[in-house]
């Protein structure tokens, strides 16, 4: 089941299964880690939202995670 990064409450993970947006957006997600296939922990959801990602902390506003289709990981 897919859906957007921002519905995910803090603690949950999943896998990136798409992201959406200009060429030059999605290939900055892409160069901090957020692409296809890879696997993102909400550490606080909400707008910012916090991620962590391969051990990194990222920190998206609301708007941008909607742009990001996931699936969650039991």
């Amino acid at each position: 089941m897919l859906m957007p990064l921002d519905m995910l409450r803090s603690g949950e993970t999943a896998e990136i299964e798409e992201v959406s947006g200009q060429a030059a957006w999605v290939g900055r997600l892409a160069e901090l880690g957020i692409r296809q296939g890879c696997r993102v922990r909400v550490v606080q959801s909400g707008s910012p939202c916090l991620l962590d990602v391969n051990g990194c902390k990222l920190c998206l506003r609301g708007g941008e995670c909607s742009q990001i289709l996931v699936r969650p990981v039991s």
